[in-house]
């Protein structure tokens, strides 16, 4: 019962140490044209992270993505976070970035539950970080293990059980390079609360995101 308890806990701070949004009003994210499957590769100081998006079942997480990807406001991050559960086959947890200036995040998002989606918390997943439901902005997460307990609950006695996370891709190709990140050596003294002893002594660079062609698909 704690086990489970902390599998959906810890994930409600991943980003209550991001910035706040801006106050100031900024303009809705423009429609962007989305493909069933949308690539784009995350260019990092340990190597590239190639991720396929599902705009076909998850529409609006994909689009914002897409909108900091299209105006290069991922340019520049770094993976602060890398969240190390102890039980379990190991890797068990996951990686979070994200653009943390408030100048620089667009509004918050509707919550896409995998409820609704299908997209589940699965190894390699990626996956948008919030407060509230409803609250997700520029915050992003990926998976090193299966997280069931990150997907939609409607049978969840809370809400925050019943909600779940956002789930809007998958990485295929890099996963050694995410456990690269997750690898890299802990801060014991940054973070609060649950979040201390999961910060990055260094933060790895994200250097650019950036759309990339799919595969041609071969002839009938």
């Amino acid at each position: 019962m704690k086990r489970r308890f902390v599998l959906i806990a810890l994930p409600l701070f991943v980003v209550l140490t991001a910035a706040a949004p801006h106050k100031r009003m900024v303009r809705p994210a423009p429609p962007v044209p989305l493909a069933d499957t949308v690539r784009v590769v995350m260019t990092t100081e340990a190597g590239a992270i190639v991720l396929d998006l599902d705009g076909k079942d998850a529409p609006v997480s994909t689009a914002n993505f897409l909108h900091y990807v299209d105006t290069k406001r991922f340019d520049g991050i770094g993976f602060y976070r890398a969240m190390r559960l102890a039980w379990g086959d190991q890797p068990n947890g996951l990686i979070q970035t994200g653009q943390r200036d408030p100048r620089l995040r667009f509004p918050p998002i509707e919550h896409e539950p995998t409820s609704r989606t299908g997209i589940l918390h699965k190894a390699g997943t990626i996956s948008m970080a919030r407060n509230a439901p409803g609250t997700a902005s520029a915050d992003f997460s990926i998976m090193l293990s299966d997280m069931p307990s990150l997907d939609a609950n409607p049978a969840a006695a809370d809400p925050e059980g019943q909600a779940g996370y956002a789930a809007f891709g998958h990485v295929v190709s890099g996963m050694e390079v995410v456990r690269a990140i997750w690898d890299a050596p802990l801060s014991q003294t940054l973070g609060e609360g649950a979040m201390r002893g999961q910060m990055l002594e260094k933060p790895v660079k994200v250097l650019t995101v950036r759309r990339a062609p799919l595969p041609a698909q071969p002839a009938d």
